[in-house]
């Protein structure tokens, strides 16, 4: 459900670190830099270069890094490579070259059932949620509630399942009763966290990959999801609510309806026990899709608390010192870009927008890569 962060129209698509490493990516060459080919790329851009698009229809989204960088996991509803209708899993080269068997995007998932945030495993194999064990079509999607609300639906038929990058070999790796899905994994490969309903609320969850051993992070009211590891795997990111008086009851009677509101969240870090909570932003609107900076003092997220006078239908990716401080806007591309990873060595970002070359209103949500600018030049600044 991490991605479960599209409005209906433009953002459909939301029906759903090498460890001791603390130094900041090297900014690339700028000798081998040429403007005039980076088409896709917008004035204020000054932390990316080289932008390049590897999906081209449909909604793609929540694209991750393998282990070695070389290739990303995706979820995608496009039809020209998933006639599924609902989300299903797909690997694929990060440089967009065809795969050894001559494919571009491979499927990893069962092809049935919705699915959502597959994440590499260090040896190669590949975690996501699926809800195909329950039923193979895909779960109606719901984006109304009571009164009109936007909201995301929790499907209770979710679990956690494991696969070889091939598609074989599929296996539950964590499930039963209720909602268990956006799980990723620790760097250093010890564990993996997760969002779960096993204690009545949506809250993180820890697993000991090697034991199986299972430890709950959070135990607040509402709703706690899209967990990830700092670099060193001490740390963990992730969005919340955490709504009170009216809103809590309201949240309540959505979440015994299989339904939460995705309208006010913002970012949390804390160790990786769930111990030293800190809350980062403070910010109107919805805060969500964070992910470490390699260096550990910093966190990505995609934000629309700027744009909520104009209906809060764009969302930017930002970044934050984890104290709350030095708040910067790094995407600018007037549309819709969330969903940030930085590469294990720390070099280029993965992120899901709607922007493209010509510059034109879509609704198409694709996977792109780019350089990481540590230290923006006067000419990354001059960029037009």
């Amino acid at each position: 459900m991490r991605r479960q962060f599209f409005l209906p129209g433009i953002f459909t698509l939301l029906i759903g670190l090498t460890a001791g490493c603390a130094s900041s990516p090297e900014t690339p060459a700028a000798a081998s830099y040429d403007p005039a080919t980076d088409s896709l790329r917008f004035a204020g851009e000054v932390h990316l270069r080289n932008i390049r698009q590897l999906t081209f229809g449909g909604n793609n989204a929540e694209a991750y890094w393998s282990f070695d960088d070389r290739q990303l996991v995706f979820q995608s509803d496009w039809d020209r490579i998933n006639p599924q209708g609902c989300d299903q899993i797909f690997i694929m080269n990060a440089d967009g070259s065809p795969l050894p068997e001559g494919e571009t995007y491979r499927l990893v998932s069962t092809g049935q059932g919705r699915t959502t945030c597959g994440y590499f495993l260090p040896d190669g194999r590949v975690i996501y949620a699926s809800t195909h064990e329950a039923d193979p079509a895909c779960p109606p999607p719901v984006f109304r509630g009571p009164g009109g609300r936007y909201v995301w639906p929790i499907y209770d038929s979710y679990d956690i399942y494991v696969a070889n990058p091939d598609g074989s070999g599929t296996e539950r790796l964590i499930g039963g009763p209720g909602y268990d899905a956006e799980a990723t994994v620790s760097p250093d490969g010890r564990f993996i966290v997760f969002t779960s309903m096993r204690s009545g609320d949506l809250e993180l969850w820890r697993y000991e990959i090697a034991t199986g051993e299972l430890l709950q992070l959070t135990d607040g009211l509402g709703y706690d999801g899209g967990a990830f590891f700092s670099r060193d795997s001490q740390q963990i990111v992730w969005r919340a609510s955490r709504p009170e008086g009216e809103e809590a009851e309201t949240y309540r009677a959505l979440l015994a309806q299989g339904l939460i509101e995705p309208n006010e969240l913002n970012i949390f870090v804390a160790d990786i026990d769930g111990r030293n909570v800190r809350q980062v932003t403070d910010l109107p609107g919805a805060n969500w899709a964070p992910f470490f900076h390699p260096d550990g003092s910093r966190v990505l997220f995609s934000s629309n608390h700027h744009t909520l006078a104009e209906g809060g239908r764009e969302f930017d990716i930002f970044m934050i010192g984890v104290d709350g401080s030095g708040l910067t806007q790094i995407t600018h591309s007037g549309t819709f870009d969330a969903f940030p990873m930085f590469s294990h060595d720390g070099t280029r970002l993965v992120f899901a927008s709607n922007r493209n070359a010509r510059r034109i209103d879509s609704r198409d949500t694709n996977i792109f890569v780019a350089d990481w600018v540590e230290h923006p030049t006067d000419a990354d600044r001059a960029f037009r």
